[in-house]
């Protein structure tokens, strides 16, 4: 940690968003007007690096964008935010992931497309060690799955913390749980043979993870430790746009997490209830990026 700022490396997917608010996701042949619309980078990793960015910490993002014009376009956006991008596919000619999003404007809610990281398969950079002795805390986003467990081996190796957002369980998510420290994910993340939030937590500890929570959006987290369990509260908000909370919320998180020297009951709720705070924040704009002109 640098002068206070922690530092933290991102590990997982960028694409690059076009976001359009609508009155209503338009039916078979139907086309409509967009009311407004954003085109930002996007992705789990890339937005937890801007969140970590905006609250102060020095963020890297190691991903995969290549040097077609739209990637130029995700990068430049992540250069502007303060975001260092490790590019492991620069010399790509194709198309980076594009993400295409409809948000309805009464509710928030939002319909994603999007190819992922299918597109890519990245080989660790030789320099990943020095790039993970050099941060205080490694996030994952589940998305570049041998980069991300050669990151979480190395982490492990030099006691970095290690935090993933698990959005959905993928191929290989077995092989990456026993390298964790922490892991907050989604209600929609459903290891085999679960169906509850509380059969997530037991499947995480069992493989291993000591620290683990459940979020679902508007309702309580629910999180588990070594020493406790229990829930936080997730504030009450008017919802522009649900895009992206996840991925602020884990963000926000991993700069709490990043300022800790030892992870506790306590310390771990708190963290949780600082990062609801910020992801709530953001639902209550339209887009990725207007919460982080409004503070």
């Amino acid at each position: 940690m640098e002068s206070g700022r922690p530092a933290g490396l991102f590990v997982g997917l960028c694409t690059l968003d076009v976001i359009q608010l609508v009155d209503h996701a338009p039916g078979p042949n139907e086309k409509l007007t967009a009311r407004d619309q954003v085109v930002a980078a996007g992705g789990p990793a890339a937005n937890a690096a801007v969140a970590f960015g905006h609250l102060g910490g020095t963020a890297t993002l190691l991903t995969a964008i290549g040097r077609h014009p739209l990637g130029a376009g995700a990068a430049s956006d992540l250069n502007a935010l303060g975001v260092t991008v490790r590019d492991l596919a620069a010399d790509a000619t194709h198309p980076p992931a594009v993400s295409t999003v409809l948000v309805t404007a009464s509710t928030g809610e939002r319909a994603v497309a999007s190819t992922n990281a299918t597109l890519h398969r990245l080989a660790p950079p030789d320099d990943l060690d020095a790039l993970v002795a050099a941060c205080d805390l490694v996030e994952f986003d589940g998305h570049h799955m041998e980069l991300a467990i050669a990151a979480a081996r190395s982490a492990r190796a030099v006691g970095r913390k290690t935090l993933f957002d698990g959005g959905s369980w993928k191929p290989g998510t077995e092989n990456l749980l026993p390298l964790l420290d922490v892991a907050v994910c989604s209600a929609d993340f459903h290891p085999p043979g679960t169906r509850t939030p509380t059969d997530t937590l037991r499947f995480l500890r069992d493989h291993g993870v000591v620290w683990s929570a459940v979020s679902a959006g508007a309702d309580p987290i629910v999180w588990a430790g070594p020493g406790g369990e229990g829930t936080v509260d997730v504030p009450s908000v008017k919802v522009a746009d649900t895009l992206g909370a996840g991925d602020v919320l884990h963000g926000a998180l991993a700069h709490h997490l990043a300022l800790q020297d030892r992870l506790t009951s306590a310390g771990f709720a708190e963290a949780l209830r600082a990062a609801a705070a910020v992801a709530s924040r953001a639902t209550g704009s339209f887009g990725t990026r207007a919460w982080l002109r409004e503070g």
